[in-house]
C-alpha cells in the first residue's frame, strides 16, 4: 500500500480567521454574521509515495489517460512528481482521492492492467459506499482462458456472482448489458471445470417464433440457431471452441430452446413400475410411490401434460423396450465412462444415429436393483412352489408327484412342505404323501393339493404353468426362492471356455416365460430369449423310444448381479461360483419413431431422480449434477416457471436471468419471472440479485439510455401528479459514476 502524508496546510493560504473576515467584508453588515459560519476552511496537502513495485505508467496511463480521470472525478488538485502524488484540496476531498489511489494500487498489484472502466468503475463503488473493497470486487477473478480473464466490475455483480455461489437457485434481474447472462455462464463453467457437476444446460425461450419453429426452413439446429445465438457466443469465449462440438455430442453441453427442455415426456400409456406392480403413468397421481434405481419406493413429486409428441421406440439388446419422445433423458455409459467410473445424460435424439461404436453397442443403461415389493404372505414355500412348478405333476387328479434325478431335491421339497413325506416310488418319481392323510379311517385332502386349487395351478400343464400373482409381487427373498426352485428343477449353468457362466431356462409355457423373465429383471438381472419351435424337430427319447415335440420351448439366457444366488442344489452351484456369473448389461439397440402421442412427465423423489419403467428398464426426468441457465426468462409463462424450477435435480444448481421491462409474451400473457418473487420470496436457498444501469458493463451510453427510459416509463406510469402541480425544480443531473 503508498505511504500517504498527515494533512497539513498548504503554505499562502489565507487562514480560517482571513477568510472570514474577508466573507464578513463582502456581506458587508452583520448579516455577514451567517457567511462566517459557512466558511470554507484551508485546503491542505496529503503526499502519497507510490511503492517502487507498481509501475507509475501503469497507475498514472499512457498520456497520463488515467490521471486525468481522476483529476475530473475528484474535488481536489493532483500533481505528480517522481514516485509522489500530491493531492491539495479538502481534508474530505484529499481522503477520498487518496482512498481512489489505494485501489488502483492493489489492483495493480493483482496483475491487472488498468483501463479507463475500471477507473470509473473504482470512483463509482467508493462515492457509493459499502463495506467490499473496490479492488476486491474487481480481482475476483472467474475463469481465464488465452490471457483473457472474466470477472465481476461491479459491485452488484460481485453479490451476483457471490450468491450463484451460496445458494442454489439465483435469480438475476436487470436490463441488458448488466452480464446476468455472461457471469451465470462464467459460473457454470468454472463448476464444470472444477467437477462439481457434471454438465451444463443451457435454454431461453424461443418466443419470437411463438414456440412453434416447425414451419421455419431448414435442420432443427438451422430453426433454433438464430435464438440460441447469445448464449452459443458467451460459451465460445469460454469454452476451447474446437471442443465444443464434442462436448455437446457427448452431452456435457446441452443447448436448447424451453419448449424443447420441458418435453422430456413418455405417452400415458407408458408402464411405470409401483409397489403394486406396472401402472400406466397417466394414472400417477402426485404423492403415489414408483420405484425408483435402487428398488425402494420413492414418491412422485410432480405430474407434468406434455400435449402431443413424436414418441420414439427404445429397445435393448435383451429385447426390453418402451416409449418416450426425443427430449425424454437416460442416464448411459459408455466404454470410455466405464473405464474412467463416470456416467452421462443424453436425450433420445441424442442417441439417434450413435448406436454403435466400431460396431459394438455405445450405449449402456443402469440396471435396477433388487426391486421390494411389499411382502405378501403365500401359502406355500416358495422354493417349493418353484420345484412343483419346474418338475411337479400339478393335476390334482391323483397324489402330487415330483420327477428329479437329484436326490438332494427330494430332501429340500421335503423339508420345506410341513406335513408332507416325499417318499421314493422309483426310478426319478416321488409322491408327495400327506402323513395324516388317512387317520382314523378319514380321507384328509392332501394340502398340496388344496394350495394348488387356491393358487389356480391345479390341471395346469407344462405348456400352461404360470406363477401366482402373489409370488411375483412379493419380498425379493420371495421372489429369489421361487426362482432358486424353478432353476434347480428346469435351469443350469451354461459354460463356456474363457467366458463366465451364464444360467440357462427352458419351459414350455409362454406365462412362465414371461414370469420367470419378470423374477429375473426384477432381481436386478437380463434375459435373452430364444424360440425353439417344435415343427421340424428330431424327436427325442425316453426308454430308448422316439418321443415328437409337441410345444414349442421357450430357451432363456439369464445373467443375474453377483450377490444373487441362482442355484440351492449343490452340483449346479459349484459349476456356478467356480467360472462366476459374470454382469447384467442392457445396452441400446435401435431408437424408431412411431409416430405422435399425447405424453406427460413426472418428477420423483429420489435422489438420482432415477425411476423403473417398462420392461424394468431405468430412466429419468430431471436435471441431476448440472449446471443450468435459464435465459430471457421474462418470456416465460408462470406455468413454464413452475414445470423449469421443479426439474431441479440433486448436485444441481439453477440460475435463471431476465430483464421484466422487455417482455415479449403474446396475447398479454403473464411473465413468469414478474410473479416469481412473490412465489418464491422467503424460501431458503433461493436468492434474487437486482443488477441496475449502474451496473452496465457495456457502452457508458447504455446506462445513460437505460435511465432514461425509466424515468419516461415512471412519467407516463403518473400522468394526474404532472398535471396537479408545478414541475419541481431540477438540477443539473450528476455524472454517472462506474457504468
Amino acid at each position: 500500500m503508498p505511504d500517504s502524508s498527515p494533512n497539513v496546510p498548504v503554505p499562502g493560504a489565507p487562514t480560517s480567521r482571513e477568510a472570514s473576515a474577508q466573507a464578513a467584508a463582502i456581506d458587508g453588515g452583520p448579516e455577514g454574521t451567517s457567511a462566517l459560519a459557512g466558511t470554507t476552511p484551508a485546503p491542505v496537502r496529503t503526499t502519497i509515495t507510490v511503492p517502487e513495485s507498481v509501475s507509475m505508467v501503469g497507475l498514472l496511463g499512457s498520456g497520463d489517460e488515467l490521471l486525468r480521470l481522476v483529476e475530473a472525478d475528484v474535488a481536489a488538485d493532483v500533481h505528480v512528481r517522481g514516485n509522489e502524488i500530491s493531492v491539495t484540496g479538502q481534508p474530505a476531498d484529499n481522503a477520498f482521492a487518496v482512498a481512489v489511489f489505494d485501489e488502483l494500487i492493489a489492483l495493480l498489484g493483482t496483475g491487472q492492467a488498468l483501463r479507463p472502466d475500471s477507473v470509473r468503475r473504482v470512483i463509482g463503488m467508493l462515492r457509493s459506499g459499502g463495506s467490499e473493497r473496490p479492488a476486491d470486487v474487481l480481482s475476483l477473478d472467474i475463469i481465464s482462458r488465452r490471457g483473457r480473464t472474466i470477472r465481476p466490475k461491479t459491485l452488484n455483480q460481485k453479490r451476483y456472482v457471490d450468491a450463484i455461489d451460496a445458494h442454489t437457485v439465483v435469480f438475476g434481474i436487470g436490463p441488458a448489458g448488466t452480464g446476468k447472462t455472461y457471469l451465470a455462464m462464467a459460473k457454470a463453467v468454472q463448476a464444470l471445470q472444477m467437477k462439481q457437476v457434471n454438465r451444463i444446460i443451457l435454454t431461453r425461450p424461443a418466443v419470437e417464433a411463438g414456440e412453434r419453429l416447425g414451419y421455419l426452413p431448414g435442420s432443427l439446429s438451422e430453426k433454433i440457431d438464430p435464438y440460441l445465438r447469445p448464449l452459443y457466443d458467451a460459451l465460445h469465449d469460454m469454452v476451447d471452441p474446437e471442443s465444443i462440438p464434442r462436448l455437446m455430442a457427448s452431452g456435457t453441453i446441452e443447448v436448447a430452446p424451453l419448449a424443447y427442455m420441458r418435453g422430456r415426456a413418455q405417452p400415458y400409456d407408458a408402464q411405470v413400475l409401483t409397489p403394486q406392480g406396472f401402472l400406466p403413468i397417466g394414472t400417477l397421481r402426485v404423492g403415489d410411490l414408483v420405484i425408483g434405481s435402487d428398488g425402494l419406493p420413492t414418491p412422485v413429486l410432480g405430474v407434468y401434460p406434455q400435449g402431443r409428441r413424436e414418441v420414439y421406440r427404445v429397445a435393448t439388446q435383451d429385447g426390453a423396450r418402451t416409449l418416450a419422445c426425443g427430449e425424454h433423458l437416460w442416464t448411459v455409459t459408455t466404454a470410455s465412462d466405464r473405464r474412467r467410473g463416470k456416467t452421462r445424460t443424453l436425450e433420445t435424439r441424442q442417441m439417434i444415429g450413435k448406436l454403435r461404436a466400431a460396431r459394438a453397442r455405445r450405449y449402456e443403461l443402469p440396471v435396477v436393483a433388487p426391486v421390494e415389493f411389499e411382502p405378501r404372505e403365500v401359502p406355500l414355500d416358495p422354493y417349493a412352489l418353484g420345484l412343483l412348478l419346474g418338475d411337479g405333476c400339478l393335476t390334482t387328479t391323483t397324489t402330487p408327484a415330483f420327477a428329479t434325478a437329484d436326490p438332494e431335491l427330494a430332501v429340500a421339497l421335503e423339508a420345506a412342505l410341513e406335513g408332507i413325506e416325499v417318499r421314493h416310488k422309483g426310478g426319478y418319481d416321488y409322491v408327495l404323501r400327506h402323513v395324516g392323510g388317512g387317520r382314523g379311517g378319514l380321507r384328509v385332502a392332501n394340502p398340496v393339493t388344496a394350495v394348488l386349487r387356491r393358487l389356480d395351478l391345479a390341471g395346469t400343464t407344462s405348456a400352461t404353468k404360470f406363477v401366482p400373482e402373489d409370488y411375483l409381487r412379493n419380498s425379493s427373498a420371495v421372489r429369489l426362492a421361487l426362482l432358486q426352485g424353478l432353476l434347480d428343477s428346469d435351469g443350469g449353468p451354461v459354460t463356456q471356455r474363457g467366458r463366465t457362466c451364464r444360467i440357462q431356462y427352458a419351459t414350455t409355457s409362454p406365462s412362465l416365460k414371461d414370469d420367470v423373465t419378470f423374477l429375473v429383471r426384477s432381481l436386478g438381472g437380463v434375459v435373452y430369449t430364444r424360440l425353439r419351435e417344435a415343427a421340424g424337430r428330431p424327436p427325442g427319447l425316453a426308454a430308448g423310444r422316439p418321443v415328437e415335440y409337441r410345444e414349442d420351448a421357450y430357451v432363456l439366457d439369464i445373467r443375474l448381479p453377483s450377490g444373487v444366488q441362482p442355484f440351492r442344489l449343490e452340483r449346479k452351484r459349484r459349476v456356478y461360483e467356480k467360472s462366476g456369473g459374470g454382469r447384467p448389461m442392457r445396452f441400446i439397440d435401435s431408437i424408431e419413431p412411431v409416430g405422435e402421442q399425447e405424453t406427460l412427465c413426472i418428477q420423483v423423489a429420489a435422489q438420482d431422480s432415477l425411476y423403473v419403467t417398462d420392461d424394468f428398464l431405468v430412466t429419468h426426468n430431471t436435471l441431476n449434477d448440472a449446471f443450468v441457465i435459464l435465459d430471457e426468462a421474462q418470456n416465460t409463462t408462470a406455468e413454464q416457471m413452475k414445470m423449469f424450477l421443479t426439474r431441479l435435480g440433486f448436485g444441481s444448481k439453477i440460475v435463471v436471468t431476465g430483464d421484466v421491462t422487455q417482455v415479449d409474451l403474446p396475447g398479454g400473457a403473464q411473465s413468469g419471472l414478474r410473479v416469481v418473487r412473490d412465489i418464491l420470496d422467503g424460501i431458503d436457498d433461493v436468492h434474487f440479485a437486482n443488477l441496475t444501469s449502474s451496473d452496465v458493463v457495456r457502452h457508458r451510453l447504455v446506462g445513460d439510455i437505460v435511465d432514461a427510459y425509466e424515468r419516461w416509463d415512471a412519467s407516463q406510469q403518473q400522468p394526474s401528479a404532472r398535471s396537479t402541480g408545478p414541475a419541481p425544480a431540477r438540477g443539473p443531473r450528476p455524472r454517472r459514476q462506474g457504468s
